[in-house]
């Protein structure tokens, strides 16, 4: 390996001195060298690992009807094992002992315990939780905690050095560093709201829910997800930024739930395809096909065959990044959107509604046992209108019998199905169904039972 030179210490000095003021130079022997030491120690205290305790349910090894009763086995199931697994979290009021951490990290949580950089551990409860921006909020008592600030991360800047701090494979208080290697990435994963920021940091399991933390010592992101092969850091993981996080947050504080925005329109995306047929000239943007009555979208003056082409001057590609943009609001926020009507380019100002509760997610075995393991949403991202999978659990009823993320239900039993309504009646009448499924360009018949 190349030695490094001074000259080489010291343009690496002055780059760590020009990113924060807390990159100071530490000296050993009279030689001096850049370190990161100070903002580590100041950023640390605040960054805690949590346990978290639930109780799973467990199949039984005897689980053929006709084998328990050649062998005279009693129907008791496969009881239930308790579980544990561990993530990280940001306290970020100390004062009232506030802690954001990952919706994934929580999720079905019976126990959680906060343990702190002093070794002190701590009983924790669930304030609120987002599944769609896998973020939650939760709470302790203690007179010893320590905030790390937020930032703002609307500031953070392709090639930023960025510190990760968490609880990776259990091993406590971890720092990695690294930059910012892309922001507004989307596409990460199905049924979710998606703005994350990219880093090179190490991030490993158990990192969810931990801070990505900028040259001043503040919070920017929430490490949420990796990608990854084999399960460990290949130099490619995701932050939720603090502007969504932070949003999350207050509406949990504010309202007790998180109140996401609703345009109140149907959309489909424009590509050349598209383009060519209703012989217009424009490249993407989101064609809008069916407008609610008293929605903000009609309140502003939007038609049917309106193309969005940009929200609050950021350009819209598409129905699916018009949705997250949207989706990422909350209600009542007043919006600038940039439209195209016929050959003229205008715009009008919306105010959000909310999404109302019918249109979260909802749990498959709620509507059929063969369904278990199958979460839904009723508003489709695509251009085809039916029910979306948003996320199936590996080895789930419904993943064995085919369901995968993003499919989209159009039918079951030959009948039409449009909402989780249509879909809850078919399979009340009737222990088996047969789903017509919208997978990319292809129709798919299922059989559940």
């Amino acid at each position: 390996m190349k030695p490094i030179s001074r000259f080489s210490f010291g343009t690496l000095l002055v780059l760590f001195s020009l990113a924060a003021s807390a990159a100071v130079p530490s000296t050993i022997n009279d030689q001096s060298f850049p370190s990161l030491a100070p903002l580590v120690e100041k950023a640390t205290p605040a960054v805690v690992n949590i346990r978290v305790s639930q109780t799973v349910a467990q199949r039984s090894p005897f689980g053929d009807e006709a084998f328990r009763r050649f062998f005279g086995i009693p129907d008791g199931g496969g009881g239930s094992r308790e579980i544990a697994s561990a993530g990280s979290g940001v306290i970020v009021d100390a004062e009232s002992g506030y802690i954001l951490t990952n919706h994934h990290v929580v999720a079905g949580a019976e126990e959680i315990q906060v343990s702190l950089l002093d070794g002190e551990i701590l009983d924790a409860e669930i304030v609120g939780s987002d599944e769609a921006t896998d973020i939650a909020l939760i709470k302790v008592e203690s007179d010893r905690l320590v905030e790390m600030p937020i930032g703002d991360s609307e500031l953070v800047r392709q090639g930023d050095f960025v510190l990760a701090i968490g609880n990776p494979f259990g091993l406590g208080h971890t720092v990695t560093s690294g930059i910012v290697s892309a922001l507004g990435r989307t596409g990460i994963s199905r049924g979710g709201y998606e703005d994350f920021i990219q880093t090179d940091a190490s991030i490993n399991p158990g990192n969810s829910g931990g801070a990505l933390v900028n040259m001043r010592g503040e919070l920017v992101g929430i490490n949420s997800a990796i990608i990854s092969r084999s399960g460990g850091n290949v130099g490619i993981g995701f932050a939720v930024p603090t502007a969504i996080a932070s949003s999350i947050m207050n509406q949990i504080l504010d309202f007790g739930e998180v109140r996401r925005g609703l345009l109140g329109v149907s959309i489909q995306t424009i590509d050349n395809e598209v383009a060519t047929a209703l012989g217009i000239d424009v490249e993407s943007g989101a064609l809008i096909t069916v407008i609610a009555p008293g929605s903000g979208a009609e309140e502003a003056g939007l038609r049917v065959d309106d193309i969005i082409v940009g929200v609050n001057g950021e350009k819209i590609s598409g129905a699916a990044e018009l949705s997250n943009t949207i989706g990422l609001m909350a209600s009542g926020e007043e919006i600038d959107i940039d439209f195209i009507r016929g050959d003229k380019q205008l715009s009008t100002t919306a105010t959000l509604g909310q999404q109302q509760r019918s249109a979260s997610l909802s749990d498959g075995s709620e509507i059929h046992p063969g369904l278990e393991g199958a979460e839904f949403s009723p508003d489709s991202t695509s251009a085809v209108r039916g029910i979306e999978v948003t996320s199936v659990v590996p080895d789930s009823p419904a993943a064995q019998r085919g369901l995968r993320a993003g499919d989209v239900i159009t039918a079951a039993n030959r009948r039409e199905v449009r909402s989780l309504e249509d879909l809850a009646t078919i399979a009340g009448a009737s222990s088996r169904l047969f789903l017509l499924v919208q997978r990319g360009e292809r129709a798919i018949l299922l059989q559940i039972r």
